[in-house]
């Protein structure tokens, strides 16, 4: 199975960070997301059902980002990497959590993870 399932740049609003003053606003954390899946029934059936959902992904991510507050974005990657493989079955995961603003000479940090097996 090569299909790949993939949201780029899925802005997720969230209190996020180690100092005092992030713990007092939002700030927004910028997603690329890839997710291995097989598209062969979707594409023979043309129902959703048969297909990952993306708009449930994203809203499932925005919602993660809403609930959390996190210190680092590394526990939110891993934590979403680990929702979408218990929630959306997700056999394998590449997920790309930015920080635009975190540190003013970059235009964003972050980390980039991969969960499961291709």
């Amino acid at each position: 199975m090569n299909d790949t399932l993939f949201i780029r740049q899925l802005r997720v609003d969230t209190v996020i960070g180690v100092h005092d003053w992030e713990r007092e606003i939002w700030q927004t954390l910028v997603l690329d997301i890839e997710i291995a899946c097989d598209i062969t029934l979707a594409a023979q059936t043309d129902k959703l059902e048969h297909a990952v959902d993306y708009y449930a992904v994203s809203m499932r991510l925005i919602e993660l980002g809403q609930q959390s507050a996190f210190e680092l974005v590394e526990t939110f990657a891993s934590t979403a990497a680990d929702i979408l493989r218990d929630e959306f079955n997700a056999r394998w995961v590449r997920l790309r959590v930015a920080k635009p603003g975190a540190v003013a000479q970059a235009q964003d940090v972050g980390v980039q993870i991969e969960r499961g097996a291709r």
